[in-house]
C-alpha cells in the first residue's frame, strides 16, 4: 500500500495539468530503506510528449548525486496519463527501473489542463508484472522544508 499526503497528491495533479497536453513526471524521495514518501521532485520530461516521458538526463544525474549525498532512494515514481486510463503502458512497464518505488499514474485525459476530478492509482512493476495497490491519502503535511510548490 502506498501512504501519501493530500498536499503531495495536490502537487502532481497540478503538475499534470500544468504540464498538459505533455506528460508530467517526477519523484517522491525517502530516506534508504525506508517507503516514506519525503521530498516531493518535479523533474522535466525531455521528450516533451502527451504519450510519453523521460525525464532530463541532467536532472537525473543531479538528483542521484543529492540522493546519495542526502542518503535516499526513489520512493514514487510518478507520470501523468494525458489521454488514457491511470494504468501503465507497455512502454511505462519497459522502463519502470524502480523496483523498489511505487509507481503513481494521474490520468487528466478528462479534463486536461482545467480542474475537476483526476484518476489517481499506484502499482507495483516488477520484472515486467504490474500489481496495482491501495493508496491511502493522509492529512499528514510534509516537513516544511519538503513541501512541494
Amino acid at each position: 500500500m502506498l501512504r501519501i499526503s493530500q498536499d503531495y497528491v495536490d502537487a502532481i495533479i497540478t503538475h499534470a495539468r500544468r504540464d498538459f497536453p505533455d506528460e508530467a513526471c517526477g519523484v517522491i524521495t525517502g530516506p534508504e530503506g525506508s517507503d516514506v514518501p519525503a521530498r516531493l521532485i518535479p523533474m522535466i520530461n525531455a521528450d516533451r510528449s502527451p504519450t510519453f516521458f523521460r525525464f532530463d538526463p541532467a536532472e537525473q544525474f543531479a538528483l542521484h548525486k543529492e540522493m546519495d549525498a542526502r542518503d535516499e532512494e526513489i520512493v514514487v515514481v510518478y507520470h501523468s496519463h494525458t489521454s488514457t486510463e491511470a494504468y501503465p503502458s507497455r512502454t511505462d512497464i519497459k522502463f519502470a527501473a524502480e523496483p523498489q518505488a511505487h509507481y503513481l499514474l494521474v490520468s487528466v485525459a478528462e479534463t486536461g489542463a482545467e480542474d475537476g476530478p483526476a484518476e489517481v492509482r499506484s502499482y507495483r512493476i516488477l520484472d515486467g508484472v504490474v500489481t496495482e495497490e491501495e493508496i491511502e491519502i493522509t492529512a499528514d503535511r510534509p516537513a516544511a522544508a519538503e513541501q512541494p510548490e
